[in-house]
Order: C-alpha cells, then sequence, then structure tokens
C-alpha cells in the first residue's frame, strides 16, 4: 500500500511543508495528503513546493476539505476552490463530508436535497478529471454502513468514491471487514488511526480534536488501541491509498513508528 502522512496531524506544530515532506521522504512515505486549510494558505507557495515534492517522491494524493452541501451557492463556491486546489497540487481526490447533520436526524426532503447535491457535485469533479470522496464519519450522511450504502444508490453516479475511515466505521457498530467487503468496489482511500477504549471515541469530536487545548486522553498508536489492525490490514488491496491520521502528541515519532509496523505487518504476512 502507499501510506502517507496527513498535514491536518501537524494543524499545531510549528513546521512548515518543506519539513514535513523532507522529513515524510526520510521516512519513506509515499506521500503526503493536505488539508485544504494549508493548501489554501499554502498559495503563493505551491509552484516550488510542488516541485520539491516530485524531486523527493512524493504525491499529493488527496485534498481533504468541506463542501457546505445546505446552499447551492456556497456548494458551487466550494467545489471550485477545492478543485482548483486539486489541480494545483496535481491531487486526484478532493475528500469531502456528506453534510453536517445524522442520517438518523435527517428528513425525507432534508436527505433528499443533500443527495442531489452530491450528485452535482460528482459531475463537478469528473469533469475536472477528479475523483469526489465522502468520508465514513459519525454526525453524516455516511456515519453507518446501511445508509452509506443507501446513499451510494441514492445518489448513483460513478463518480462517488468513499475515503474509509476504520475507526469510525468500527465507531458506527460495524465490523471494518466487512463493511469493507460491501464498500470496496467504492473506496478510493483509506484514513487509519486508533483509540485505547470505545468509551473515549468522543475525543475525536471535531469541537475537541481541533482545539489545541483538546484532551487527547486515548489517542493511541495504530496498533496499541482496540480496533485490532492487524484483522484489518489484510484486506486492504495492494496499491491503495492510505493515510494515517494522528492528533497527539509526538506527531513525527508516532507516524513513523505506525508506518514501520505496518510495514513490518505486511512483510510478515506476505
Amino acid at each position: 500500500m502507499n501510506i502517507h502522512v496527513c498535514t491536518i496531524s501537524f494543524r499545531h506544530t510549528l513546521q512548515s511543508l518543506e519539513d514535513i515532506a523532507r522529513w515524510a521522504a526520510e521516512q519513506q512515505f509515499q506521500g503526503v495528503e493536505l488539508w485544504g486549510v494549508h493548501a489554501a494558505a499554502l498559495e503563493s507557495e505551491k509552484l516550488p513546493l510542488v516541485d520539491l515534492l516530485g524531486e523527493l517522491g512524493l504525491t499529493v494524493p488527496m485534498i481533504s476539505g468541506y463542501i457546505p452541501l445546505d446552499q447551492t451557492a456556497d456548494t458551487q463556491q466550494a467545489c471550485s476552490q477545492l478543485s482548483q486546489l486539486a489541480g494545483a497540487w496535481q491531487a486526484e481526490k478532493v475528500r469531502t463530508f456528506a453534510g453536517a447533520k445524522s442520517s438518523q436526524d435527517l428528513q425525507p426532503d432534508e436527505r433528499a436535497y443533500l443527495t442531489k447535491q452530491l450528485r452535482y457535485m460528482c459531475g463537478f469533479f469528473e469533469q475536472e478529471g477528479q475523483k469526489l470522496l465522502i468520508e465514513t464519519h459519525p454526525g453524516t450522511l455516511a456515519d453507518s454502513l446501511p445508509s452509506t450504502l443507501q446513499l451510494l444508490q441514492e445518489v448513483d453516479h460513478p463518480n462517488l468514491w468513499i475515503n474509509f475511515d476504520a475507526l469510525h466505521v468500527w465507531e458506527s457498530g460495524a465490523d471494518p471487514v466487512h463493511a469493507f467487503q460491501q464498500l470496496r468496489n467504492h473506496t478510493a482511500h483509506f484514513h487509519l488511526k486508533n483509540i485505547s477504549s470505545q468509551k473515549q471515541l468522543s475525543v475525536f469530536q471535531p469541537s475537541n480534536v481541533y482545539s489545541p487545548a483538546g484532551c487527547r486522553d486515548g489517542m493511541v498508536p495504530l496498533f496499541d488501541g482496540a480496533l485490532k489492525y492487524e484483522h484489518f490490514l489484510p484486506h486492504i488491496p495492494n496499491g491503495a491509498d492510505v493515510s494515517l491520521e494522528w492528533f497527539g502528541a509526538d506527531v513525527k515519532g508516532t507516524l513513523a513508528m505506525d508506518s514501520q509496523k505496518i510495514k513490518a505487518f505486511q512483510h510478515a504476512y506476505a
């Protein structure tokens, strides 16, 4: 698999993209997934940085941004901005979320409107030669396996893909292996992270995880948590794009260790 780092992991540290890229290359990562906020902030520096990434043998597999779905004009503007950023960074994929409301809390007319918006977005990015990914995530239309499968059917567009966040799938109560078997043909990227106990999953709520003073209790390296990645990793296809997310302290040390352990596990499993 192709293992990438997420710049969102460095959101509270003073690190330039050049520093992150040189470190990622030294640690033999394959690429750097750019948080949309970072990609936009680097607008004036993107050309030399794109060249640097290429020289280091790194790619930008995906721009991870946020597209509001409640107002058509806002949706169209955000699609245009993220598509331009993806083009500038030579990223093939754009990730967003399927709304900002749990599937259980949506009325039928609300779901129908969000489905229409997502279908528009799929066509927009398809015209630009880019894949649109929605992330399996609580508080969205992709917050459970049944709702995600239903959404794929409702949108009914070949350019709607899944960013399979294994922990959030597990959080929903689904078995990640079984869920991936159902979503395999629609999955274009993976996010991997872990937690020490299901009771501590609230630390990944946006209001906490984006706060510099937020709680980090329970965040653990990939192979030390409640989700048993040794059971899930063998099911990730060869050549798949995987991004490691880490929101705790010692970002470089943890990401490097997780990457090394994944590679050792793959070697042993092979």
